[in-house]
């Protein structure tokens, strides 16, 4: 017996128009897709901007947190006084200070009769430079030109340090010095004190300092 499918075959599936039908995107639907795709990537271009911005904060911060923790510990191993100061010059015996460096340096300070010479390394007193990091991509530091330490790793008030443009002061009711560091767009800014005793520390300005909030700043 033959069995006589008819129109419940593959053939008459096809004859009623009920095959699978191939269809493509629309323009409209192409253009609704560029648009969200756009965007979805201003907006991550938006939030990687500000985290870009946050990080030449902080990366400029840490910069000189360490320059002037190398300057307290340079202070205490020699056993003399040191002086951490700003420039815009190349990093050596011959720099001079500048209040708008983006350099540092740090130099012992000379006594009477100490003998300065850069043809022996010894009585060089030039101890370190650096580049405080991203500081000429838009970030604004603002803060003392110079900082003076004793061979105790206090801060001291220095008015001879042997650097053009660099004294150092410490009054008693002066009990940190300050350097603000920010950027336009970024979320923060970030403040780097230094205090008599010698304590280099990196803190939110917009925090206030607490048992609940260790990382904001003495008021």
């Amino acid at each position: 017996m033959r069995l006589n499918l008819g129109s419940s075959g593959p053939a008459g599936f096809r004859a009623q128009g009920l095959a699978p039908r191939q269809r493509g995107f629309t323009l409209i639907e192409l253009l609704v897709a560029i648009v969200i795709v756009s965007v979805l990537l201003m907006l991550a271009a938006q939030g990687m901007g500000g985290w870009v911005r946050n990080a030449q904060v902080r990366t400029t911060a840490e910069a000189l947190q360490t320059g002037l923790r190398l300057a307290q510990s340079e202070a205490v191993r020699r056993n003399r006084q040191v002086v951490f100061f700003r420039t815009n010059a190349e990093p050596g015996l011959a720099a001079t200070a500048a209040g708008d460096g983006s350099r540092w340096v740090i130099r012992w300070i000379p006594l009477p009769g100490d003998t300065v010479t850069a043809a022996a390394p010894a009585l060089e007193p030039f101890v370190q430079g650096g580049q405080l990091a991203d500081y000429a991509a838009g970030v604004t530091l603002q803060g003392p030109t110079a900082l003076c330490f004793n061979s105790m790793g206090r801060r001291v008030a220095t008015a001879a340090t042997g650097v053009v443009g660099a004294t150092c002061t410490a009054a008693a009711d002066e009990l940190l010095a300050r350097y603000d560091v920010a950027r336009a767009g970024a979320e923060r800014a970030l403040r780097v004190t230094v205090a008599l005793g010698g304590q280099v520390r990196m803190c939110d300005p917009a925090r206030t300092l607490s048992d609940a909030t260790p990382d904001g700043c003495p008021a």
